[in-house]
């Protein structure tokens, strides 16, 4: 088996009615796996088992398709096999129609004694309880698969895992085993079932063929997640931008995702919407604006799509994925082995349960604002290694324990700098503020001082979002004070449309630095996430510029113009990116076209590179190199351009 991933995979659905016949009665080896190839598709996930509960293979279980007309698993493996495609099985876990309506006592119970899953006479899933003995047969049919297939499984792709009800019969009696109470331990006992069902698994899995690939897959990618890694042999980060995701849950989640030491790739959809539409599709440029991404952040590729009942591949879904596919091959030899380099950590404010595309708010603004500003960074949780970094961000309300306490001390007395914001840091050494409470008034207005330079500010502006009250500590420097409004707005007094504009000076800090730290008062990463004012973005850029003078990238261009690095060996890449997702209708955005970015001036701190190369197209560029950073002129960048550093 290979040791990494391949970059151009495909996801393909087939999640099939029991109502739908002729299952598969359309295949033809030669036809499919031509289509793949065409398509510049080496790796493709087939399915053994379904949502509904379907199994597509000659099995020993009675849910084998009804109305399945071949052993198409068995053919699609052998023949994609024959042409070097590889083949990950696809088993659904946390739904299966066939399981919850022969056990309905399998389905998942909330603390109101609902089940969970639509209503009798909805259509939809049901989700079923890893607690209960359904878990027994999931590693049943696991081993089945494994037994079948044997040296021909390249990976298990386990689908639907998370857990909500707890309060089963099985979850109760567990609860009890373990000394925990249902009413307040709920999300206990959430994680000991996930990491129960996850090392279960992978167990049964790696006793039948050891070091075999395995993924389980939430839809997310978070910090529950780092407890189970053990049982993961690589990540695939689903995101699908117009399937409910967007476009910016791919950014904030890989830029987690890729700190916890495992290969991985990012998967969308050829969709124009989400799972499970047919002869549906999106615009080439939103399918290159997503594979380039996940190659511009270290990651492979993976599109989804869905098999029609008859076994036949739909010829513009393989027209539109070998477009882009086409591109991914070509540049491929630029990115093999290729990992980010970062020098900024955003610690993650995700409190959302791992879900559907969930991206909490202040995360989202610190991608956003660090994203325009053309940084490098990782998004990271108290089990990282800050030694690698320059820079750490504590965004809004980030609760730290004692241990990350004390690590954030050291990485500041090792010379690195620290951004805090809100009511994230006061616990630190050194830190310029002490918290008095919320600030009186909200909305508020900010001015910066004669030491600070935000670029676009003439006059005070609006924080939209309260703010808290601190005094400066002993050697703090002001940076910007917090200018009041008449009064808040309430129904008996109020001014104009919103609120009260300002009355008199300046009082309370706005901003405070104290040697390599600096405080806002304000949750500005929020803040920006819900209002995306510019002036916000401004101030936190400048805040960087103090304590980040020279940093890893620089480039001329629009803000929507995005730079991430990347190294392979000696050789470094910079991926430069311009899509501009736009929200055309009530609901998704849309990437249409290409939007090209002319003479982008581009900067690279570090060694001095003995050449420069535009890649794929392999053209050399002109550059210099002084104090430590080498520049060049970028032509033109017409959706996606490597710039590569040769050593």
């Amino acid at each position: 088996m290979e040791n990494e991933l391949r970059f151009r995979q495909v996801h393909l659905d087939f999640h099939t009615s029991e109502h739908i016949p002729g299952i598969g009665s359309e295949f033809d080896p030669e036809k499919f796996v031509r289509t793949l190839k065409d398509a510049h598709v080496n790796s493709v996930t087939l399915f053994s088992r379904c949502h509904h509960g379907w199994i597509y293979h000659d099995t020993r279980f009675p849910n084998r398709h009804p109305h399945l007309t071949c052993n198409l698993l068995a053919e699609q493996i052998r023949a994609c096999h024959a042409a070097d495609i590889r083949c990950p099985i696809y088993i659904t876990v946390g739904w299966d129609e066939y399981a919850a309506r022969t056990h309905p006592e399998w389905v998942e119970v909330w603390e109101d004694g609902h089940k969970d899953g639509a209503k009798p006479l909805q259509a939809g899933w049901h989700k079923l309880d890893f607690a209960s003995p359904y878990l027994d047969y999931v590693v049943e049919q696991t081993e089945e698969v494994l037994d079948l297939f044997g040296d021909e499984v390249d990976g298990l792709f386990f689908d639907i895992i998370s857990a909500g009800g707890v309060h089963s019969p099985w979850c109760l009696a567990e609860f009890q085993r373990l000394g925990l109470d249902p009413a307040t331990d709920q999300e206990k006992m959430r994680a000991h079932i996930l990491k129960r069902y996850t090392s279960k698994l992978t167990g049964a899995v790696h006793a039948k063929k050891p070091g075999c690939r395995v993924f389980h897959n939430s839809g997310h990618v978070g910090p529950i997640h780092r407890p189970v890694m053990e049982d993961f042999s690589h990540l695939e980060i689903e995101s699908l931008p117009s399937g409910g995701w967007g476009y910016m849950h791919f950014p904030v989640t890989v830029r987690y995702a890729r700190t916890l030491g495992k290969d991985y790739l990012g998967m969308t959809g050829r969709f124009s919407e989400t799972w499970g539409h047919f002869n549906s599709y999106k615009p080439q440029a939103a399918l290159e604006y997503e594979c380039f991404s996940m190659l511009a952040q270290g990651g492979k590729c993976s599109v989804g799509d869905q098999l029609h009942p008859s076994g036949v591949l739909d010829p513009q879904t393989y027209s539109l994925i070998g477009s882009v596919y086409r591109q991914i091959e070509e540049r491929e030899p630029w990115c093999k082995g290729a990992r980010p380099v970062t020098e900024i950590a955003v610690v993650t404010s995700e409190t959302l349960r791992p879900g559907h595309g969930g991206v909490n708010e202040s995360n989202l603004g610190a991608t956003r604002i660090l994203m325009e500003g053309r940084h490098q960074f990782d998004i990271v949780d108290d089990g990282i290694d800050l030694t690698q970094y320059r820079v750490l961000i504590l965004p809004d309300a980030i609760e730290l324990s004692e241990k990350f306490v004390a690590k954030i001390n050291a990485f500041v007395k090792n010379g690195g700098s620290v951004i805090a914001s809100g009511l994230s840091g006061f616990e630190l050494e050194g830190f310029p503020a002490e918290h008095v409470g919320a600030l009186p008034f909200s909305p508020d207005f900010l001015k910066s001082g004669d030491a600070l330079e935000i670029p676009g500010e003439q006059s005070p502006f609006v924080m939209y979002q309260q703010g808290q009250q601190v005094r400066p500590t002993e050697g703090a420097e002001v940076l910007a004070h917090v200018y009041e409004p008449y009064f808040n707005r309430t129904w008996d007094h109020f001014c104009s449309h919103a609120h009260a504009p300002i009355r008199g000076e300046g009082v309370d800090p706005g901003v405070v630095q104290k040697g390599h730290i600096i405080y806002l008062a304000h949750p500005i990463f929020a803040t920006y996430a819900r209002h995306s004012m510019i002036l916000h973005r401004e101030l936190l850029l400048a805040l960087l510029r103090r304590l980040l003078p020279t940093p890893l990238v620089t480039a001329s261009g629009p803000a929507s113009l995005q730079a991430t690095l990347t190294q392979q060996g000696d050789r470094r890449i910079v991926h430069l990116l311009h899509y501009i997702p736009e929200k055309r209708g009530l609901v998704h955005e849309i990437v249409e076209d290409r939007l090209p970015v002319f003479d982008v001036s581009l900067s690279l701190s570090g060694p001095e590179p003995t050449s420069v190369w535009l890649q794929p197209q392999g053209k050399q560029l002109e550059f210099t190199h002084a104090d430590g950073t080498t520049r060049l002129k970028v032509p033109v960048v017409d959706g996606h351009q490597m710039v590569v550093f040769e050593a």
